[in-house]
């Protein structure tokens, strides 16, 4: 989790006119960029920072749902499956977490990068007056 705040930290500071992002498409490696793709990156970067305040949340913003009456009501076999259910899903639930965050992190530093390229392929280079 703290590489993906780490990276949406980084793409706040360094994207400075997201508008730049507007028109070019995400791209892999060594490989041009998917025109196919119907999300250009400002999309991406506007879906990036949309998702942030939500992931900072967390579960603080899942209400506290307290245990009705008939739920202590359950035998202790049934507690123990319970358990054991409730132990599988968190699983499953914490890893599908990490690979949300895994892709999330590795939108938000492509983002970051193909941002610095654009402004490197915009920017006079060094050497040659500005004016």
């Amino acid at each position: 989790m703290e590489q993906y705040f780490s990276a949406t930290q980084k793409m706040e500071q360094e994207v400075m006119f997201p508008s730049l992002l507007r028109g070019v498409f995400p791209q892999q490696e060594g490989e041009a960029p998917a025109t196919g793709s119907h999300t250009d990156l400002y999309e991406r970067y506007q879906l990036l920072k949309a998702i942030k305040p939500m992931v900072e949340k967390g579960l603080a913003s899942v209400t506290d749902q307290s245990p009705s009456s008939t739920d202590a009501e359950t035998s202790s076999e049934d507690s123990e499956a319970m358990d054991t259910q409730l132990e599988e899903r968190l699983s499953h639930h914490l890893a599908g977490l990490q690979q949300v965050l895994t892709h999330l992190t590795r939108d938000t530093n492509a983002l970051t990068r193909r941002y610095s390229q654009i402004l490197e392929q915009i920017s006079p280079s060094e050497g040659q007056p500005s004016w």
